[in-house]
C-alpha cells in the first residue's frame, strides 16, 4: 500500500482557493443582516397581531434540508389579520408576502380545481384554498401531507403519488370509433351519471396520504388511481379487452383487495368522490370476470 504525501506548494494554492472571496464574505454579511431584518420585522408584526382579536394564530410547519440552522423540523407561529371569508391559503400568503418570504408551499388557481394545496390542517387532510379560518379551531396547525417526503416546509414529493396514477393508464382507449370523420362517439345520459363523480378527481393526493394501507407500502396503487381505473373501465365507450385488461391490474395484490373500507379516503375528498364505493364496485366486477362459465 503506497502512502501518497502532498506537496506543499499544491496544498497552499488548494487552501487558498477554498477561502471565500472579499465578495462572497460582503454577500454573506449582506444575506445575514437581511435575514436579522425580515426576523426582526416578523417578530415586531406578530407581536403587533398577537394583541389584536382580529387576528388568526398559525402554527405553520417548518423544515429546509438546504439550509444549515433550518435542518430540524419545528413550528413558526404566524398572526394573521382575519377577514371575512379568509380561507387557509390566504393566511399563508400573508403570512409569506408579510412575515417570512422563504414560507414555501404550492397553489395555482386558488378555486379548489388544480389539486396543488392540498396540506394537513388541524389533523386533517384539506385543500388550504378552500378550507374557511372562521371554521377552524385556533391556533390553526399546518402541516405537509402525512406519508410522503417533505421537500421543503409545506411541499411534499408527489413524484410516486403520479407514477400510481400512471400505472392505470388513466385515458381513453376503445376498439370502435364513429364511421364519420366528425361524428361523436356518443355516450348514454345513464352512463354518464354512473361515471360523472369519478371524472371530477383533481389530483391533490389528500385520499393518498390519509389512507393507512397506502402508508404501509409503496405498491398499493390508491384511491385516486383506482377512481381513475373505474371511470374508465365503468365507460361504455371503453373497449371490452382494455377493460379486461384494467380488471386484471386492478385486482392483484396491490390492487382493490388491498382496500380494508375505512372510508377515510372518501372522508378527506375535497371533490365529495364515493371512493370507497367505486372500489367496492371494481372488486364485483372483478369477482364477475373471473366468473364466466361460458
Amino acid at each position: 500500500m503506497s502512502t501518497h504525501v502532498p506537496d506543499t506548494e499544491s496544498d497552499t494554492e488548494t487552501a487558498d482557493e477554498s477561502l471565500p472571496s472579499a465578495q462572497e464574505a460582503r454577500m454573506q454579511k449582506k444575506a445575514e443582516a437581511r435575514a436579522d431584518r425580515e426576523e426582526r420585522a416578523r417578530e415586531e408584526a406578530e407581536a403587533a397581531a398577537s394583541s389584536d382579536e382580529s387576528t388568526y394564530h398559525l402554527k405553520v410547519f417548518r423544515y429546509d434540508p438546504e439550509v444549515e440552522g433550518k435542518m430540524e423540523p419545528r413550528f413558526d407561529d404566524f398572526y394573521v389579520p382575519y377577514e371575512k371569508g379568509m380561507t387557509v391559503l390566504d393566511a399563508l400568503i400573508h403570512a409569506r408576502d408579510t412575515f417570512d418570504s422563504s414560507l414555501t408551499f404550492r397553489h395555482s388557481c386558488r378555486q379548489a380545481i388544480c389539486g396543488s394545496d392540498a396540506m394537513f390542517i388541524n389533523g386533517s387532510q384539506r385543500l388550504g384554498c378552500k378550507t374557511q379560518l372562521s371554521d377552524l379551531e385556533e391556533p390553526v396547525r399546518v402541516e405537509p401531507l402525512p406519508h410522503a417526503e417533505v421537500r421543503k416546509d409545506l411541499v411534499v414529493d408527489m413524484e410516486h403519488f403520479y407514477d400510481q396514477m400512471e400505472a392505470v393508464k388513466p385515458y381513453f382507449q376503445t376498439n370502435e370509433l364513429p364511421d364519420g370523420e366528425l361524428e361523436e362517439q356518443r355516450q348514454t345520459r345513464e352512463n354518464r351519471e354512473k361515471v360523472k363523480m369519478s371524472t371530477r378527481c383533481i389530483w391533490c393526493g389528500a385520499c393518498m396520504s390519509s389512507c393507512n394501507i397506502a402508508a404501509g407500502t409503496n405498491e398499493y396503487l390508491g384511491p385516486a388511481a383506482i377512481n381513475k381505473a373505474y371511470r374508465f373501465a365503468m365507460d361504455e365507450r371503453e373497449g371490452e379487452d382494455m377493460k379486461e385488461h384494467r380488471l386484471n391490474v386492478l385486482e392483484q395484490e396491490n390492487g382493490v383487495w388491498r382496500c380494508q373500507t375505512q372510508f377515510s379516503c372518501t372522508e378527506v375528498c375535497p371533490k365529495d368522490i364515493p371512493l370507497t364505493e367505486h372500489i367496492q364496485e371494481l372488486k364485483r366486477e372483478a369477482v364477475k370476470n373471473n366468473l364466466k362459465f361460458w
